[in-house]
């Protein structure tokens, strides 16, 4: 079984990789169930950080528990709303319409990326990560020209 933390829309440095996959000689698989619990809190981790700057606030939520499948990221959009995800491999969706909660009866679509899912709930994301895209762009049409 190949454990993987480089999932979804994060880009991947082999060099940040964890040198203990669980799978040393004589492991028995002990550290296996530790390492998948890790991953998806670091795969949260690394969704928040590609797109903090464009919300007002997000983080890993350290009340609601990470299990081997399953992460949840707290959100607030620059229009001041909060929402609750879960991260699976299914993708990101709204848990619940406020911080560390998860309503049952909401039933919200999978988003395959952290974009789509900010894109369909925050109008400003959405101009704030454009605006991010076109000063990158802008940025490389100078580097090419000099």
């Amino acid at each position: 079984m190949n454990v993987s933390i480089c999932r979804m829309e994060t880009d991947c440095n082999p060099m940040e990789l964890p040198s203990n996959t669980g799978f040393e000689e004589d492991s028995d698989y002990r550290d296996f169930e530790g390492t998948d619990v890790k991953d998806m809190r670091l795969e949260a981790e690394a969704v928040v950080n590609d797109v903090l700057f464009a919300v007002s606030n997000m983080f890993v939520s350290k009340t609601l528990p990470c299990a081997e499948d399953v992460a949840y990221i707290n959100v607030e959009t620059r229009e001041r709303n909060r929402y609750c995800l879960e991260l699976t491999e299914a993708g990101l969706r709204v848990v619940a319409y406020d911080f560390d909660q998860t309503d049952d009866r909401l039933q919200t679509p999978y988003h395959e990326t952290v974009y789509s899912l900010l894109d369909s709930l925050s109008p400003a994301y959405r101009e704030v990560f454009g605006n991010a895209i076109l000063q990158r762009l802008e940025a490389l049409k100078k580097e090419s020209q000099s």
